[in-house]
């Protein structure tokens, strides 16, 4: 991808601005956000503050074309240095409507038979990419010693609800299925995604065990959006300033699901679900400052009383996307490694 220079020139503005002293970041970044009893990380107060001044926003006014647009872009601003001793190959995923497309990640010196992640991007189910998400994945397969599936599921509001659930379950069962040629062992091949990925991740998780037969091993659930029926009180705590809002969150969601679609489907709001039983063990990250926390939260709350084993971690100073943000500051790349650290553990 070509990056244009006004992308090129806010690049260096904001590595220039996460290189500065610690004083002059928090003048330019002002008091620090306390709510809710948390205090907002000077990394996440900088980068909003800059977003701000160059008035960028994850929905745009243009609609979905220029939204897309902004955030395959974004990873040049935030994402850092391309993380290397990784290689990727591009791989079809046959399935009922046509191929969809995906990369494999494979970190340097990773043998055959090695665990797996099917990970799915986030972005609201209408916006992101695997390119969007390129820094993501090298990230977690280099950090945990996996090999790393991206793929493309199909996005609304060309294709809505539930085509990308479809899709995410059609490539878990094309990576067990091929698992021999993926380099991987069938036993362990674990689901993940963030934000609307984290979604996906627990549908598949969900619908896998439910049929019966190939079911992941576990799931990396990153800020996921759980419960698309009802609004808890931290969507209205962090309903604006902290990169994803509640307006947001209701474009998203309808364009995914517009009506007449029932939006307590297990497959839209996996919370729901009648049963949590003998789903696989999960890592859930959330995020303070962000919309999505209490429903994350709420989620890795009700697997637990299933039986599940869940590890919840709160990243309380963090917003809304923290994984995407790997190239500036410490804070965001720290939550992400301990994710990481999750996944290489389960899979390991």
């Amino acid at each position: 991808m070509t990056i244009p220079l006004p992308v090129r020139i806010q690049a260096a503005v904001v590595r220039g601005a996460y290189a500065l002293p610690e004083g002059v970041r928090r003048a330019i970044a002002g008091a620090p956000v306390v709510r809710d009893g948390q205090t907002l990380a000077l990394d996440a107060q900088l980068i909003l503050k800059l977003q701000r001044l160059s008035k960028s926003h994850l929905v745009l006014p243009g609609g979905v074309g220029p939204s897309r647009a902004a955030m395959e872009y974004a990873r040049f601003l935030v994402g850092g240095p391309t993380i290397g001793s990784v290689a990727v190959r591009e791989v079809g995923i046959p399935s009922e409507h046509g191929e969809l497309a995906a990369t494999l990640y494979t970190p340097a010196g990773l043998g055959d038979r090695a665990g797996l992640l099917v990970f799915f991007h986030g972005g609201g189910w209408v916006i992101g990419s695997r390119a969007s998400h390129d820094h993501v994945a090298r990230f977690l397969a280099k950090r945990a010693g996996v090999r790393v599936l991206s793929v493309e599921y199909r996005l609304a509001p060309e294709h809505v609800f539930p085509t990308a659930a479809d899709d995410a379950l059609a490539a878990f069962d094309f990576a067990h299925a091929k698992a021999g040629d993926l380099g991987a062992d069938p036993e362990r091949i674990a689901v993940g995604g963030d934000s609307a990925g984290g979604n996906l991740a627990a549908v598949v998780a969900q619908r896998a065990v439910r049929r019966g037969g190939a079911a992941p091993v576990f799931q990396l659930l990153l800020y996921p959006a759980t419960d698309a029926s009802t609004r808890r009180p931290s969507r209205g705590l962090f309903a604006d300033g902290f990169l994803l809002t509640s307006d947001d969150m209701d474009w998203f969601a309808d364009h995914y699901a517009p009506e007449p679609v029932d939006r307590t489907d297990p497959r839209l709001s996996p919370l729901l679900a009648e049963d949590l039983g003998g789903l696989p063990p999960a890592y859930v990250g959330t995020a303070g400052f962000d919309p999505l926390r209490d429903e994350g939260e709420a989620y890795a709350a009700a697997l637990r009383a299933a039986g599940v084993a869940v590890e919840l971690s709160r990243q309380p100073d963090l917003i809304h996307g923290y994984a995407h943000y790997l190239g500036i500051g410490h804070r965001f790349r720290e939550a992400t490694a301990e994710a990481a650290g999750a996944l290489r553990k389960a899979l390991g």
